[in-house]
This record gives structure tokens, sequence and C-alpha cells, in this order.
């Protein structure tokens, strides 16, 4: 299966992405991506939001989409990006793409809503030749109790509303346990006004063991 269909959120999506773009969330794709090089595989490209920030370096970017609607507007990024970006449609449980032939791969903002997140990684750390990056932004559980109950019970309605998203996954301690080393990692709340149970994100790499 390559295409997994979200119409609504789809449509709502770009929308609300573009105002976290303004409240520090473009610095924070500027930050995953800065010093990326070689050849790059993008899973769940969404629209194409982090195009715009690949740098000179990066000879090829292979993106990967399964939502229809969101893959045709990554499509229309793509031809304006400053690196070769292609558009693919897939799912990040399942590659088309050959073993160890990927300098980078690019997780972002997508671990919550793939089907099997595991499997996610282990088909990431495939394509990966040894040494290569896995540079993640994500949002993940949060380090209280208080907080992690306020995410499970979000987690009951979440996905159905926002694309499969869910916001209790401990998306950084799978990663690191998934054949990666991870060389940095930064935790923060964003946005920090109390109350969103998306609020905890990860910046890092890792790197194939």
């Amino acid at each position: 299966m390559t295409d997994l269909r979200h119409p609504i959120f789809a449509r709502l999506y770009p929308r609300l992405d573009a105002a976290t773009a303004k409240a520090g969330g473009s610095e924070h794709r500027a930050e995953l991506l800065a010093g990326a090089s070689g050849r790059v595989l993008e899973v769940g490209a969404g629209y194409g939001a982090n195009f715009a920030h690949y740098p000179p370096e990066v000879t090829e970017v292979v993106a990967v989409e399964p939502e229809p609607r969101l893959r045709a507007g990554a499509a229309a990024r793509a031809a304006r990006a400053p690196v070769p970006v292609t558009v693919r449609p897939g799912v990040a449980e399942d590659l088309d793409a050959d073993d160890a032939s990927f300098d980078v791969a690019v997780a972002s903002l997508v671990l919550c809503s793939v089907r099997d997140p595991v499997r996610a990684l282990a088909e990431l750390r495939r394509v990966l030749r040894p040494g290569g990056e896995l540079r993640y932004y994500e949002h993940v559980r949060g380090s209280t109790p208080g907080k992690v109950r306020f995410q499970r019970w979000t987690d009951v309605v979440w996905p159905y509303l926002a694309g499969g998203c869910h916001v209790s996954r401990r998306t950084d301690e799978w990663i690191a346990g998934s054949g990666f080393t991870v060389r940095t990692e930064r935790r923060f709340e964003f946005p920090e006004t109390r109350g969103n149970p998306a609020s905890p994100h990860v910046i890092g790499i890792a790197v194939r063991d």
C-alpha cells in the first residue's frame, strides 16, 4: 500500500504548520538539516515543508509521502527547492529503495503517525549506508507522570483527528534501540504553552551502527 488518505487532515495541516513555522518550527527544520550532505531519503515528507532548508551539500532528496493531497503539495514545492528533490508515493514501513543507498535519512514529525514505527526504523536503517545519519525531529512522550497520563488520554481520540498521529510514543527511545547510536539530541517543549499534549519534542542525529 502506497496511499494513505486523510483528506480532512491533509487540507488543514499546511495551514496549521504555517502557523507553527512562524512560532519557531521553521528554525527547528533548519536545525534538523544543517550540515546534511550527499543523497537523502525523507519519509513522510508531507507537503514539503523541509525542502527549502536542505543545504547545497545535499546532492539529491528522495521524498516519500503516502497521502495524495500532501504529496501533490510536496511535488509543487520540489520544483522550487534549492536542491534536486524527487517525490514518490510510499510508506516508511516498506521503502522501495536499495540497501545502503542513502547517506542521510530524515524523519520529521512522522514517526508519531506511521502504523509500525519500529518497522519503519528498521527500514530506515536498512537503506542507510554504514555510518549514515538518521536526522529526526519528532514529538515524543512526556517526561513527567502527569504529562504521560494526559497524552494517553489524548491518544484515545487524537489519531482520528490528526492523520494517525499518536502523542505518547517513545520515539526517541525506539531510535536508540534500533541499531543507531545517538550522536546529538536536544529535548524541548514546543510550543511552550501549557495544555498541549504534543509539546515534548526532540531534534537529534543518530548514526547507523
